[in-house]
């Protein structure tokens, strides 16, 4: 991993552990004031190396919150209206606030047909189109964890970004598109720039803010980042390493030049990547307490 100067690390890892200490007290209090535990239901098809672990660590993670973990695991030859009757199941259980379904799926499920059975009030991943149209019109969203993650970084770092410049490189669902919708709620003059944008480097140079969620390794250079700008690498990408059969992670940013210019910048791993199961806990408070009548 690139070495970034203490001054200008936005250490996610350390953010994401006081994100889950603070759901981890507030779990505490509806169980002990309320008698409620909110509970998380994770749904697996098939065997995925890279999701299996993604599983795991989701699943322990809600556990040591104090929340009920409940992790459904299916063949992969699942027919697409088993699932669905699984999801359904879990819509109705009151003892589920929060649904997620692993993505990839096998091919002969569709997954948006999937996505879009969950009901919008326990949608913690933010995909349904309700919690996406209410996003996109200042409503009360489930928002996409990863977006949500970036946005807690930047507050905490900057504190207010009204009129701030930002730009967003990369408009997937996943990503891109939600995280122009929130940085134009925090009041940013946003940029939504994607592979056939007419001079990147110019576009990004201009940014107070700039926010990589393309996956294409180190597309953005040290050079096009403005002096004092603040950095929010998404990518995570697996590159051959030096030794044989080792490889590395980089993102989607060039680390090391673009922290000679960034006032603050992610690492990768380390930045974006743990925040993005904490944002799911606490969607998932967010959700129980919302279901119950008790948000603040």
């Amino acid at each position: 991993m690139t070495t970034i100067p203490p001054e200008k690390l936005i250490d996610g890892k350390a953010f994401a552990e006081g994100l889950r200490k603070q759901i981890a007290a507030e779990v505490q209090v509806l169980r002990d004031q309320h008698g409620i535990q909110p509970g998380l239901a994770v749904v697996m098809v098939g065997e995925d190396p890279a999701s299996d672990v993604y599983v795991r660590s989701k699943c322990k993670q809600t556990g040591e919150c104090g929340m009920l973990s409940v992790e459904r695991r299916l063949p992969a030859d699942t027919s697409e209206n088993e699932l669905l009757l699984l999801v359904e199941a879990l819509n109705k259980d009151p003892a589920i606030h929060g649904i997620l379904v692993q993505l990839p799926l096998p091919r002969h499920i569709n997954a948006d047909r999937v996505l879009n059975t969950i009901v919008p009030e326990k949608d913690v991943d933010g995909f349904h189109p309700v919690n996406v149209g209410l996003l996109s019109t200042g409503g009360q969203a489930l928002v996409p964890c990863t977006p949500l993650g970036c946005s807690l970084l930047l507050k905490d770092r900057l504190g207010d970004m009204s009129g701030m410049n930002a730009v967003v490189i990369g408009r997937s669902n996943i990503v891109g598109k939600p995280m122009a919708q929130l940085l134009l709620k925090e009041n940013c003059t946003v940029t939504l720039a994607h592979s056939r944008t007419r001079d990147l480097p110019a576009v990004v140079k201009a940014a107070d803010i700039v926010v990589a969620a393309v996956g294409i390794p180190e597309m953005v250079k040290g050079e096009w980042i403005k002096d004092g700008a603040t950095v929010i690498d998404v990518g995570i990408n697996r590159l051959p390493g030096s030794a044989e059969g080792k490889s590395r992670l980089v993102g989607d940013v060039e680390t090391a030049e673009a922290a000679k210019h960034a006032a603050g910048i992610t690492p990768v791993p380390g930045g974006v990547g743990p925040m993005t199961i904490a944002c799911l806990l606490r969607n998932t408070l967010t959700a129980c307490k919302r279901l119950h009548g008790l948000e603040d």
